[in-house]
């Protein structure tokens, strides 16, 4: 898309109800909660606290407004919101990735209002029963069992027509859906050529590629249907579903935008035996004016799991040893602080068709079509951009016997995920020649990464290691995935559509080519009440002081099979209510 990244970028409000840009603004300095950041989760519960009105809530949120950005909005550009180089984007690099051959890549997180949902791929995927069975196993908490958390599920979601209102019937499962909620949810809404050829071939092929009707009832396993976070063809994001108007214009909401938060400090009444974390500390001209605030309740980081890890290093909060290497003060000992990092890696696949109907040939060559599109979406929110690029998605197991280790929650649970798309969906493509592209993506990995610092500026920017490939058994799910979506073209439903497989898949083209899907978890895991590891109890609330609760994905301590977004609304909707619960 050639679209000048200015243009796009603008339009972005600053000031929506009642956010503010400068601390003096701030028609009080009083409340209950501050929440640091207004991501994905810090949204849902800055919305769902102050649905009492005698709840005073402040967010602190580094970025501005993601409502108005062009970018965000447009589903079809979803790959440009993730791309880096943009004002709603944090612009991280990870370190030198040993798996990838010593690269360094790009590592994608939302800055701004909305957080990374503001940026994602806005794919809705729940991931399977027996991830949330194993984070209540794990953490010795029922409460965080698929059964029990079904509910909040459903709360925080509103499920709605596609945009072009085609027939649904047999796209998706109504019982497993809310339809009340504030967070909107689709089924595509702009047919791809490619989408009678997809479901056919589950039905030529129904063994291993078993069509599923619904992969967000818990039983994901198969090819369905992509579901999104879009309504009215535009994306829903936690800004925009949990921060409208008719929220922020709430009394007791407030959200103070441009603030980046730099520590969190003891309270003068802490003793050695139990240390309290009462104060937050933050900066809006970076650094040369520090300003502090202490809630009359509890501090509650949403910073995400690159955020959360990095303020609370800098606040004193990791393994000691490592913070008195790099010159920071040890406040409380707890030494995963930042460890556990997961992510998912993803590899691009190609293949030449036999059409001159796909993506990069309709879309990307085609200037004029761009401005044609971009045209009818701003007057009518449909057409060719208001839906993602990819219509149909799937969540598959690797052969029986290929691991020597179960990395999964179970075997009702991926291995890996597929993302089908007619064409390529983004920039760079090649000059010529029409295309077909699955995207590859290992959803169990056994690799553990983490965040660090190396500094005492808390304005640094972390060191993010997310270690991918690091584990030679996720290479080897990676290489069963490439495998597996070879095998899938040779269903009859391809045999006057696909040409030619496009695509290197030697091991050392996999490690040059691949990166990730930018879903960080586990750098402030959830662990059983009075464990000696982990960051928070199973009620969220830090291990060895008081004050201070997480809620993000940084508390998972497995990844789910899963886009990390939909658990993530889920804990955030179940958090509230326990925060509610001790007030």
């Amino acid at each position: 898309m050639r679209f000048s990244l200015l243009f796009l970028l603008a339009g972005c409000t600053t000031v929506l109800g009642a956010l503010y840009e400068k601390f003096d603004d701030l028609p009080k300095l009083d409340f209950d909660f501050i929440i640091i950041g207004g991501g994905t989760a810090g949204n849902v519960l800055a919305n769902r606290l102050t649905e009492n009105s005698d709840i005073s809530v402040l967010v602190l949120e580094a970025g501005a407004s993601t409502a108005d950005v062009l970018i965000s909005q447009v589903p079809f550009y979803s790959p440009l919101a993730s791309a880096g180089n943009t004002s709603i984007d944090w612009n991280f690099t990870t370190t030198a990735q040993s798996g990838l051959n010593g690269r360094s890549i790009a590592y994608a997180r939302g800055f701004g209002l909305g957080g990374s949902s503001a940026i994602n791929y806005m794919l809705y995927t729940r991931g399977s029963y027996q991830d949330y069975d194993r984070y209540a196993r794990v953490t010795g908490d029922d409460g965080w069992s698929w059964d029990a958390l079904k509910p909040y599920i459903l709360k925080s979601e509103r499920f709605t027509s596609p945009v072009d209102h085609h027939n649904i019937t047999g796209e998706f499962i109504p019982k497993d859906h809310g339809f009340d909620g504030l967070l909107s949810v689709t089924l595509p809404g702009y047919p791809r050529s490619t989408d009678s050829r997809m479901i056919q071939a589950t039905a030529d092929l129904p063994d291993e590629f078993p069509f599923n009707e619904d992969y967000n009832s818990g039983y994901h396993l198969g090819i369905g249907w992509e579901q999104s976070t879009v309504h009215n063809g535009t994306r829903s994001s936690s800004e925009t579903a949990f921060l409208g108007p008719k929220y922020l214009s709430r009394p007791n909401l407030h959200v103070l935008i441009h603030t980046y938060v730099t520590r969190i400090l003891e309270s003068n009444s802490t003793t050695k035996s139990v240390k309290t974390f009462d104060t937050v500390e933050f900066t809006q001209d970076a650094g040369e004016t520090i300003y502090t605030l202490s809630p009359t309740k509890e501090i509650i980081l949403s910073a995400g799991s690159i955020g959360t890890p990095h303020i609370l290093l800098y606040s004193g909060i990791g393994d000691a040893d490592e913070l008195t290497s790099v010159g920071i003060t040890p406040t409380v000992h707890l030494p995963d602080v930042g460890k556990n990092l997961t992510d998912h890696p993803r590899y691009a696949l190609a293949w030449t068709v036999n059409s001159t109907d796909t993506i990069e040939n309709i879309y990307l060559r085609n200037e004029t079509f761009q401005e044609e599109a971009l045209a009818e979406w701003e007057a009518s929110r449909t057409g060719y951009i208001a839906s993602t690029s990819g219509n149909q998605l799937g969540f598959l197991r690797v052969p029986e016997g290929l691991l020597d280790d179960e990395p999964c929650s179970g075997d009702e649970t991926a291995h890996f995920e597929l993302i089908f798309s007619n064409g390529i969906p983004q920039e760079p493509i090649p000059p010529t020649g029409t295309y077909f592209t699955i995207l590859a993506i290992v959803v169990c990995p056994l690799a553990r990464g983490h965040i660090t610092i190396n500094s005492t500026n808390p304005l640094d920017p972390p060191l993010i290691n997310p270690n991918l490939f690091g584990h030679p058994q996720d290479l080897t799910i990676m290489q069963a995935a490439i495998n597996a979506s070879q095998r899938f073209v040779t269903a009859p439903a391809w045999d006057d559509y696909i040409l030619e497989f496009a695509s290197n898949t030697t091991e050392v083209a996999i490690r040059e080519g691949a990166d990730t899907l930018w879903h960080p978890v586990g750098t402030a895991s959830m662990a059983p009440r009075h464990a000696d590891w982990g960051v928070v109890d199973p009620d969220l609330k830090m291990k060895g002081l008081k004050g201070v609760r997480i809620v993000d994905a940084s508390v998972f301590p497995y990844v789910p099979a899963a886009n990390t977004q939909a658990p993530v609304y889920a804990f955030a909707e179940r958090a509230a209510d326990l925060i509610k619960g001790d007030y």
